[in-house]
Parts: structure tokens; sequence; C-alpha cells
């Protein structure tokens, strides 16, 4: 019976995203891509920091108490990526950022020496307990969970569609894809990375296609949720250490086994910098793109 692609297009996370899937009819297709879907929601509705019903919100507040909170198996689960990730990273991958991504999200002004000082306080990872399920954070500590949840969610969705039998797909999330296998003919999906010198276009072009048999594509760079402050851009990948957003790469494309450690790399590289970043990529033996 033949194949044929069906795609979805719908929006979460605050940004457009796609599901597309082989089938050889439409209502195992849509069937499919429903459950992928409602996997991207339930994530999205789970771990938003601008819900204050979500469950990361209320999470944050327990956990400021002195016994802490126990977190959910899935929780437990990112927490334990976050830690190894701070500890390869020797601490440049930081999920205690919260507090720095705020005081940046949409800024008219550069933020006061005040501000910084204030906010690095209240950021790093040996800041807080953990000792699974149990977290406890200081008082004012916010995380940023954003550098993990949209790629889980990527692999997350993949694996949905795995089990509804579907072994050709993909699922792209603002960016971050997982490709569940190669088209049904074995050729690969073709997958556009942006250019970054069209930011402000509508539909902009793609600086490379990258052929994905398949695993997890992911983008970092700084042509997204940037704010522009006395006609210079600041991006919002935010340095642990410094308090201030990073000024390497335009942008790094990782292909990797999952979109969660491709996302992991790209934003690590973007922190590292030019030189330290391009070597860790390339003792990755991963493949990457670097726009600088």
């Amino acid at each position: 019976m033949a194949m044929k692609l069906y795609r979805r297009r719908f929006i979460s996370m605050g940004c457009p995203c796609e599901i597309g899937v082989f089938s050889a009819g439409s209502d195992a297709a849509g069937s499919a891509i429903d459950k992928a879907e409602n996997e991207v929601h339930r994530l999205d509705l789970k771990y938003s920091h601008f819900r204050s019903n979500s469950y990361i919100t209320r999470l944050q507040v327990a956990a400021q108490q002195a016994e802490g909170v126990d977190v959910d198996d899935e929780t437990a689960s990112l927490l334990d990526y976050a830690a190894t990730q701070f500890k390869i990273s020797q601490g440049l991958f930081d999920v205690t950022t919260g507090r720095l991504s705020r005081l940046w999200h949409r800024r008219a002004n550069l933020p006061t020496n005040t501000e910084l000082s204030s906010a690095l306080r209240l950021t790093g990872w040996a800041k807080l307990q953990w000792l699974s399920p149990n977290l406890t954070i200081p008082e004012g500590m916010q995380l940023e969970l954003g550098g993990l949840v949209k790629e889980y969610a990527a692999d997350r969705a993949a694996l949905l569609l795995k089990r509804s039998g579907v072994h050709s797909a993909f699922v792209e999330l603002g960016g971050d894809i997982h490709v569940t296998g190669p088209r049904p003919d074995g050729r690969p999906w073709n997958m556009g990375i942006r250019n970054p010198a069209h930011r402000q276009q509508q539909s902009s072009s793609a600086i490379a296609n990258i052929p994905v048999f398949g695993g997890g594509l992911a983008t970092s760079g700084d042509y997204e949720r940037a704010s522009l402050i006395n006609g210079k851009r600041y991006g919002h990948i935010i340095h642990p250490k410094t308090g201030w957003p990073v000024n390497s790469f335009q942008s790094i494309s990782v292909l990797a086994p999952s979109c969660l450690l491709a996302g992991s790399l790209s934003t690590l590289a973007m922190l590292m910098g030019h030189e330290n970043g391009l070597s860790m990529l390339s003792e990755s033996g991963l493949a990457w793109l670097a726009q600088s």
C-alpha cells in the first residue's frame, strides 16, 4: 500500500510546531499525530514558567520550604540530566539562571550592576540541594528549564509516534527536531537551518539543508528571542557566571541521537565561545554546523 505524507502545524511552547508522518491512511496518521501533539501540549502546560498554575511554578514555590519537595519521576529525570550537564560543562550549563533570563527578557535598557548582582546571587546549581527525588532551592531562585523541555518534548513526541507504529516521521518544535527514521524509500529528510542574516523576515531562507536519517537536530543562536538595546542585539542565552548574554556564534546546529543531547551541546558551544566551543564539538564526534 502506498505511503503518503501527512503534516500538521500547530502552536505550542510559544513557537510554531509541525509534525509530519508517512502513513498508509489518514485515520492512522491522524491518531498518531494526535498523541504526539498532545504530548507536546502536556509538557508545555507542565513546565511553562509563564503559567502561574503550572507544575514547575508550583514546584519552585514548594521547593523553597526548609524540607524541600519531592518531584515526580519525569522531573527527577530532567534534574538528573541537568546535574550531569552542569558537572561535565564545569558549571556553564546551569538551569538555575531563571532570575537572569527574566532580568534580560524584552528589556529596553541595560540592567544595572545592582540588578545583575542580585540575580547572580540566586544563580548557581551548587546553591540548591538535589537528592532525588527531593529538591530544595534558596528563596528567590528560579529554575530555567527552557533549554531542556522543548528538546525533551520533541524526543517524547517522536517516541509516541514510534509506539503508534510510525517509523518515518519528524517532529519540529520551533527549530528543534527529532526524526524517527528515513523516508519510506530510504532517503533522508532534508532539514533546513535558518539563515541568521534573514532573522527579521517572516519566511527566512535556509543557510543549509542537513540530511537527517534519524535522531535529533537542534540549533541554538542569537537570532531568536533577542532584545535590542541601544541599537545592539542581546541574545537569550545567558552566561551563568557573568550574567550577560553570550556573544559568540550567530548559531550552532548539532545532530545527535536525541534532540535533548543536540540542544545541550549546541547551547554549551554558544557558552564556551569560538575556540573552546568548536574544539568541544569537534571532539564530540557528532555532525555540527557553526555560523559565526
